[in-house]
């Protein structure tokens, strides 16, 4: 494993990160080790030229590129997703089990094919309209590759197509001066690292921390092949039984289903996030982060964000139509718990992936910033009601695709520092 520590922020320990399957000691004094450092001789050392640009090098002393405790601080660096080239996801059992009835015929045509063109154009425009925005708001924009999602894959346990790079917040993870790596659930995600591979890379050489988490194999056994769907109130029974269509087969988890609020980390089990992944998460930022397992009245949980969404200290946005069954031990700790209004998008629009409550989906730019739905009045007077400034953008197309402004964005670097909200 190699040990990658920035001049700032803390260490917990043996954290992972692979580098062209490299194994090297501890790290010094927090620089990271040249790779396969040569211990030849002189003499030797001068017949083989080495290449700077292919090695990791000790960073300069300066800032580590990557720190956000989080999701709140001042943002200074996002990556935002991308739309171009997206893809219906095959309809397969996993898929089935996160999405309703109502576009199963949907996904039965359109599965392994383009978003409808005309659709995905809008989405593609309102997104560079959004990162407009965010360099106006003095917000550092960074973007994954553009990845030719049509390419069908196979391993020894499945086959599939991609999908997209639409959504960093479900596969990136920052914690401290870290990025871990989702393992992800679904078979067209197996490999949506690879549109974030050269930003992760290039974070790394600069002094970030990299961790990829076990990669599941997504065989069979990964998913109850017999997830019985029909209705909605199917869902509420397996859902308030704990059953889903993951197993505890091996370890799997959207990096979605996490909100951070500085020492703590609050997760749910969901459709694509199972115990076993909670607990990987669990032991790796352990002693210095605690991991709080919360739940909620939720018929199909997958991603938190649109169902509980931490916008500042001790201050969180509860979805009303989704209560949590924990709330008193926020309530008790001291904090605000606010219902956001229903939202207000109209039945007729399309959301494939999602539901009509991304509109609590936000994103904050500091405490007293946040970017918001231009066509959501209703929430725009709640957050001014609070005293919080709001950025107005419309991504109405971009939301079919499956997510808010929080899941079209992993925050990279916000100015601040570890904190303990909760006690």
């Amino acid at each position: 494993m190699l040990r990658v520590r920035c001049l700032r922020g803390g260490s917990r320990g043996a954290e992972a990160a692979h580098l062209i399957g490299a194994m090297v000691g501890r790290a010094a004094t927090g620089w990271v080790q040249r790779a396969f450092h040569s211990t030849s001789s002189a003499a030797a050392a001068q017949t083989q030229p080495t290449v700077e640009d292919d090695h990791v090098t000790e960073p300069a002393q300066q800032e580590c590129p990557v720190s956000s405790y989080n999701e709140w601080d001042p943002l200074e660096e996002v990556i935002v997703g991308r739309a171009e080239n997206a893809r219906v996801p095959p309809f397969t059992v996993e898929v089935k089990a996160n999405t309703y009835e109502k576009y199963w015929s949907f996904y039965q045509k359109y599965g392994g094919q383009p978003f409808p063109a005309d659709h995905l154009k809008k989405a593609v425009s309102e997104i560079e309209e959004m990162c407009n925005i965010l360099h106006h708001e003095g917000v550092n924009v960074r973007r994954p590759e553009r990845i030719d999602w049509s390419m069908e894959y196979k391993t020894p346990d499945f086959q599939s197509s991609g999908m997209y790079a639409a959504m960093p917040r479900d596969i990136l993870m920052v914690v401290g001066n870290e990025i871990i790596e989702a393992p992800m659930a679904w078979r067209a995600r197996f490999f949506e690292y690879r549109a974030y591979r050269p930003l992760i890379k290039e974070y790394f050489r600069r002094g970030a921390k990299w961790t990829t988490a076990p990669k599941p194999t997504m065989a069979d056994e990964l998913y109850d092949q017999d997830y019985p769907i029909r209705t909605v109130e199917d869902r509420h029974k397996l859902a308030a039984q704990g059953k889903f269509v993951t197993t505890e087969h091996e370890p799997c988890f959207d990096a979605a289903d996490f909100i951070r609020a500085g020492k703590d980390l609050f997760v749910q089990r969901s459709q694509v996030t199972n115990y076993m992944g909670i607990e990987w998460m669990r032991r790796h930022l352990a002693p210095d982060y605690n991991i709080h397992i919360i739940s909620f009245k939720d018929p199909n949980p997958m991603h938190i964000d649109a169902t509980f969404n931490i916008i500042g200290p001790g201050l969180v946005l509860s979805n009303p139509d989704r209560p949590c069954r924990q709330i008193d031990m926020f309530k008790k700790a001291g904090w605000t718990v606010v219902k956001p209004p229903t939202p207000l998008i109209p039945d007729d629009h399309p959301l494939w992936m999602s539901s009509k409550w991304l509109s609590m989906n936000v994103l904050m730019l500091d405490e007293k910033r946040v970017m918001v739905d231009a066509n959501e009045s209703t929430i725009q007077k709640m957050f001014e009601n609070l005293g919080i400034k709001t950025i107005k953008v419309n991504i109405r197309h971009a939301n079919s695709l499956g997510g808010g402004f929080h899941c079209w964005t992993t925050d990279v670097r916000r100015r601040g520092t570890l904190q303990s909200y909760f006690h």
